[in-house]
């Protein structure tokens, strides 16, 4: 096999597969990908770890047709370390494969094309749901997803797509994300329900982030598929019963104090520096005109900041666990970009109050990963906290969203 392509091309669909390939496996192929022409002017790229796979068809110029094998992070980090022009690849009869853009030369080592996993094909009709939406679910409850390895059923979300609307759900057994978004048409026939894992979920906001146009989606037995523009990502379904969410929201929360999204937010950060590090409990007292916030710790000492708020009811005092407080905050609302650009088009056819965490530099770490890009020129949003007492489940939910259905269930602490 030979062909050239340009750096910049080859740069961009490398770094999409990176997520998924195992730099340290007992399945030694699995640290390389699979390269391979698919017509006169354009290369496959196949990355895999047997659960997720992503594939990424670029133009290129192809001066002899086949295959090619070669260590993925390697290419990687020499395919960013070039400079903007074209690059050469030319696969030797031992498999080796020279490299070469501008003045600099590389051989890399490469391995058999048949020990390549095979990749399952698209068999399946599918829908389709735009990227901004699909990116919006992913963005508003990914980070409600447990992180536990044993807790298998909660290791992904929820998706459903049935009676003209699709939905996402994620929970960890402390908290739980819910959005729905109605759609403008649905047939009878477009209808799914299914499991995604949470890696697969995390992969797919990446490859498709900067993607405009629909998020074509399947299933077969045991995979999922989603493809857009060029680009196919594969995972393995997740079986099991996830918990009957519908039982957790709750019906009867009759108070209501309504706060700007950004003013929390800060206040939480900050607030949250004193908080116990043995269970990050933070107490929120809800008074007529603002909600107060405080956290102390026996060997570091307190802190305290008001937040203005609508409310005209009783003064009440829950605790919650900080970090899924600030997690909710960082998230809601966003999708990288204005929420107004989101778009709106169909499917179509072609009581455990104890946090199961770690330390707080995971915490911080957590929260530096799921917070999202600065939204240039968006609207302040305000978040409805709707409550019933200390002991009951609290919901929020962006206020005066009609777009989408997005709630946010927590659990109090014992304070």
């Amino acid at each position: 096999m030979e062909f050239t392509i340009k750096q910049s091309v080859l740069k961009e669909e490398l770094g999409f597969i990176q997520g998924v390939v195992e730099r340290k496996t007992t399945i030694p192929v699995l640290a390389n990908i699979l390269i391979e022409s698919i017509g006169e002017g354009e290369i496959r790229i196949v990355g895999t770890d047997l659960d997720v796979t992503i594939r990424c068809d670029a133009e290129a110029v192809i001066a002899r047709p086949g295959s090619m094998c070669i260590q993925a992070r390697k290419l990687f980090d020499i395919v960013r370390a070039l400079e903007s022009g074209e690059v050469h690849f030319k696969k030797e009869d031992n498999e080796w494969v020279t490299m070469k853009c501008g003045r600099a030369n590389f051989r890399l080592a490469g391995v058999s094309r048949e020990q390549f996993p095979e990749i399952p094909s698209f068999k399946s009709t599918p829908m389709k749901l735009p990227a901004a939406v699909f990116n919006y679910f992913i963005q508003n409850t990914a980070f409600a997803i447990t992180n536990e390895v044993s807790r298998f059923t909660l290791s992904g979300a929820k998706f459903i797509v049935a009676d003209g609307s699709a939905k996402m759900i994620t929970t960890d057994g402390h908290r739980l994300a819910y959005i729905e978004k109605k759609l403008t048409s649905s047939s009878e026939t477009d209808a799914m329900e299914t499991l995604i894992p949470k890696k697969a979920l995390l992969e797919l906001a990446k490859v498709s982030r900067d993607t405009s146009s629909d998020i074509s989606f399947g299933e077969d037995t045991n995979h999922l598929y989603f493809e857009m523009e060029g680009r196919l990502l594969i995972s393995r379904k997740l079986s099991g019963q996830f918990p009957n969410y519908e039982m957790v929201m709750p019906k009867d929360n009759d108070k209501c104090a309504i706060f700007d999204l950004d003013e929390m937010r800060a206040a939480v950060r900050r607030v949250s520096l004193m908080a116990d590090e043995r269970n990050r409990s933070i107490r929120v007292t809800v008074r007529e005109g603002e909600i107060e916030l405080s956290a102390k710790s026996s060997e570091e000492g307190e802190g305290i900041e008001a937040v203005q708020a609508e409310y005209a009811g009783d003064e009440f005092q829950l605790g919650f666990n900080w970090q899924y407080l600030l997690e909710f905050l960082n998230n809601a609302g966003s999708l990288h970009s204005s929420n107004d650009a989101v778009t709106t088009d169909a499917i179509s056819s072609p009581n455990d109050d104890e946090p199961t965490i770690g330390t707080r530099a995971d915490a911080t770490a957590t929260a530096a990963a799921t917070a999202p890009a600065k939204d240039s020129g968006r609207a302040p949003l305000r978040i409805a906290f709707e409550f019933k007492d200390a002991n009951a489940q609290t919901q929020m939910s962006i206020h005066g969203d009609s777009t989408y259905d997005y709630k946010y269930i927590v659990m109090p602490l014992r304070i």
